[in-house]
């Protein structure tokens, strides 16, 4: 798998990736995601090429304190051969790059499999509560 930098002709397979695996909630409009990330750091938006298609993404943030991996991504069809591993490797030296000391993500406690892949790639379990507000609705 190769891996580069996410392009706006890469949009509609993205969004199809995203929802194949899940990741596409009613409150989140993906569209809107992907506006809103090539504003702010596009380069630690990434997709995976695997036979010339879209197999993989990591959507990265650092705002100067922590970083953030949003819509972590593998087609169910390749999963388990180490391009999950692959894509996050290159989206943490992009963050550590920038200068960024620690890595913040969000799983739901239920997902167990992707817990432990995190852990395994040397994720711990902080002990804090996630809180959100959400400031903009779809409607806007």
């Amino acid at each position: 798998m190769q891996v580069r930098e996410f392009k706006q002709e890469d949009e509609e397979k993205v969004i199809e990736l995203w929802k194949e695996c899940n990741l596409v909630a009613p409150w989140n409009d993906p569209k809107n995601d992907i506006r809103r990330k090539m504003i702010i750091d596009p380069d630690l938006f990434l997709v995976g090429i695997y036979k010339n298609e879209i197999v993989a993404t990591v959507m990265g943030g650092y705002e100067g304190h922590r970083g953030w991996i949003n819509y972590l991504a593998v087609s169910p069809e390749v999963q388990k051969k180490g391009f999950a591993k692959k894509i996050m490797n290159c989206v943490e030296d992009r963050i550590k790059a920038k200068g960024c000391p620690k890595i913040n993500l969000q799983v739901r406690k239920t997902n167990t499999e992707v817990l432990a892949f995190y852990q395994g790639l040397g994720y711990e379990i902080d002990n804090v509560i996630g809180l959100g507000k959400r400031l903009i609705s779809n409607d806007e």
